[in-house]
């Protein structure tokens, strides 16, 4: 699991002034809105006594903590202690790490890391949100396995012929042709075209001849997918925002769009065919051994029609070797039910003044490079 990265954990319209508790990489997150309806996001764990902060409630601009009342603003910042008597200065420990927060899509996007403003790798643009001609909706699904195999399984271009053969898949058409993966720092890309089996139900209709199927295929790090189809005029794109909500349990938030039927009248069957795509996937993806995507790329079997996700792969090994990835297996072992840590805010980096302010320590991180190398 990746720090330093945007994570889409929340729909905008679910957040108001309740704050609401997500939770990210085994952390607590606290969602809420201020008086002018800016989002903020702090960290659950407040530093008096371990209160969860979205068991709180709103009071003007802060969030009070459920167990002694103090109340802490979107920045962070303790502005109130109810037991100090008159006078009594508040603690500059007094302070939670506030993560930034964007309202983009319809989703909430928190980063999660310290990086500053310009160095944070940015949001994949989706730009038929809004669009004219484009009907979207939302959904979610959660699976009991890694996020790294989850993201996997939705760039995986192959399996769509064997696990989908019920549905969309047409295993008597199963080879992929050769494509080029394009790639950026934070992203990677292909497109390939494919022969869909005989149209069943109204596509008979609508489409009564097996015409040809453009699959664009995306990912974008740390977790977020986009399936992008068109077949003659029509097209249809899911973007996946595969939350890893600890090592064994994901949480998928999608937007599917189309700009046929776009009508809100076709919204519900365009929900189960997307639950349906989910419900052919999890048997599988949830089977998969070991549960995580192997660090060391020779660890299992690669073809040629796997080149998107050994790119897929070698975007997540540089974050890793770069000191990104939480060690989880640290967190369980030294501090799971004998201390807390938090992803550290940009606050930590930005606010000299608060170096030393901080009582909850950072997550651990993986030392994988020099593990590999023997160092």
């Amino acid at each position: 699991m990746l720090k330093n990265f945007w994570y889409a954990v929340e729909e905008s319209r679910s957040i108001g002034r309740k704050p609401k508790k997500v939770v990210v990489m085994g952390q607590e997150l606290a969602l809420f809105r201020d008086q002018q309806g800016k989002l903020a996001c702090l960290s659950n764990l407040c530093v008096h006594r371990g209160g969860s902060l979205a068991d709180g409630w709103l009071d003007g601009d802060c969030v009070r903590c459920p167990y002694h009342g103090w109340a802490f603003d979107g920045s962070g910042a303790c502005r109130e202690i109810p037991a100090n008597v008159e006078g009594l200065p508040i603690p500059k420990k007094a302070h939670v790490d506030a993560y930034p927060v964007e309202e983009r899509y319809g989703w909430v996007w928190v980063f999660l890391g310290d990086l500053p403003e310009a160095e944070r790798p940015p949001i994949p643009e989706i730009p038929e949100v809004g669009a004219p001609g484009w009907r979207a909706i939302y959904g979610e699904f959660t699976w009991k396995a890694h996020y790294s195999r989850v993201v996997e399984n939705g760039i995986d271009i192959a399996h769509t012929h064997w696990v989908h053969r019920n549905s969309f898949g047409n295993p008597q058409r199963p080879q992929v042709e050769d494509y080029e993966v394009h790639t950026t720092d934070t992203s990677a890309s292909f497109q390939v075209t494919l022969m869909p089996p005989t149209p069943r139900g109204l596509w008979r209709y609508l489409r009564p001849k097996r015409t040809p199927v453009e699959a664009r295929v995306a990912v974008y790090m740390p977790s977020i997918t986009r399936l992008h189809l068109k077949f003659g005029k029509s097209e249809t794109i899911v973007i996946d925002s595969n939350i890893p909500i600890d090592e064994k349990t994901t949480l998928t938030r999608y937007i599917a769009l189309r700009n046929f039927f776009t009508g809100s009248w076709a919204d519900r069957d365009a929900r189960r065919r997307v639950m349906k795509i989910f419900l052919e996937d999890q048997p599988t993806v949830e089977a998969q051994r070991p549960e995580l995507l192997p660090y060391d790329l020779g660890a299992e079997l690669h073809l040629k029609s796997d080149a998107m996700a050994v790119a897929f792969r070698k975007l997540r090994k540089k974050y890793l070797d770069m000191g990104w990835g939480i060690d989880v297996d640290t967190i369980r072992s030294k501090h799971t039910g004998r201390s807390a840590v938090v992803i550290p805010s940009p606050a930590r980096r930005e606010q000299p003044e608060l170096a030393r302010a901080w009582v909850m320590p950072e997550v651990p991180v993986l030392q994988l490079r020099k593990r590999a190398s023997g160092e």
